[in-house]
């Protein structure tokens, strides 16, 4: 006959083995809906690059020729350096919006929640939307930006700012952050008001300053937070295709064609849907690495004292 201690330890482990089915049942439709609308897809998506995959027809295995081809892609290369281009300069403009704006919403003033709503709406309003409103705003005939910028006497005629590369870009980045930049400002918000009070009045009264108090105090606390937008706008940029498309349609001379573009033109204009797959996966690739990078670089120095 088995003793006492015996078949309570059996009885803890089938309380823990139901416990455990239990767990997998409340997470089984979270990973149905991964397995079905993510690794599934990639996976299929693998199995395409390796074939010439036309429109109509039967797909040909080619192995690895999708991946080579890409080594002696010029235009592909030329997206791929305009896309890292354009992620720099939006990143940058994006944080430099959004983390004055944080701090300045952090305070308790007046109004204060009216900013908050303010700042945020335009995050509301869908990027192909914001797209077709600012091709509207920088119309040189009938939009707002031209006669304003000729009232101004800044320039002697209304200029196309949609017509220049320059001017495109620069108006496109300045969409990007009125749209982007209030759900920015809200992440490094909610980081803000994380970092106890009592640490910075206590370096206030030590006599740190404001910068001090920002670069040892705030900027250290609030790493996992950067790290949260710094990936998710990065994320972003990489995959910019909506305000190219419908705002420059690539242009001019096709100087603003992202990756994500050129994936939609090889696949759905080309009906290069092998070779649209293989660059799909080399981008997933890419930003995983990049995603990497970015968590190794911010947790450096993260357990030193």
């Amino acid at each position: 006959m088995a003793s006492p201690g015996a078949i309570g330890a059996v009885r803890r482990r089938t309380r823990r083995r139901r416990a455990g089915w239990h767990g997998f049942l409340y997470i089984a439709p979270a990973m149905a809906l991964v397995i079905v609308f993510f690794v599934v897809p990639v996976l299929f998506t693998g199995w395409m690059s390796l074939h010439n995959w036309p429109l109509f027809g039967n797909p040909r295995w080619i192995g690895f020729s999708n991946y080579t081809r890409m080594l002696s892609d010029i235009r592909f290369m030329a997206a791929l350096r305009f896309t890292a281009y354009y992620t720099v300069i939006v990143t940058i403009a994006i944080f430099a919006v959004a983390f004055p704006l944080a701090f300045y919403v952090e305070k308790q003033r007046p109004f204060v929640g009216f900013y908050r709503t303010i700042i945020f709406l335009p995050v509301v309003v869908g990027l192909a939307t914001a797209s077709l409103l600012w091709v509207w705003l920088a119309n040189v005939d009938s939009g707002f930006f031209s006669p304003v910028v000729q009232a101004l006497g800044l320039v002697d005629k209304k200029p196309n700012l949609l017509a220049d590369f320059d001017m495109a870009f620069a108006t496109i980045v300045v969409m990007v952050v009125w749209k982007i930049a209030g759900f920015t400002m809200i992440i490094l918000l909610t980081g803000l008001q994380a970092i106890p009070s009592e640490l910075t009045e206590a370096a206030r009264i030590d006599g740190a300053r404001r910068w001090q108090r920002f670069r040892f105090l705030t900027l250290p606390l609030m790493r996992r937070t950067i790290a949260l937008a710094l990936i998710i706008s990065v994320t972003g940029s990489v995959l910019a295709f909506d305000q190219f498309y419908i705002m420059t349609s690539g242009g001019p001379q096709n100087r603003m064609i992202s990756v994500v573009y050129y994936i939609f033109n090889q696949s759905f204009v080309s009906f290069n849907l092998g070779y649209g797959a293989a660059l799909s996966i080399v981008l997933l690739v890419i930003l995983v690495l990049i995603s990497i990078v970015q968590l190794w670089l911010l947790r450096v120095g993260e357990d030193r004292p």
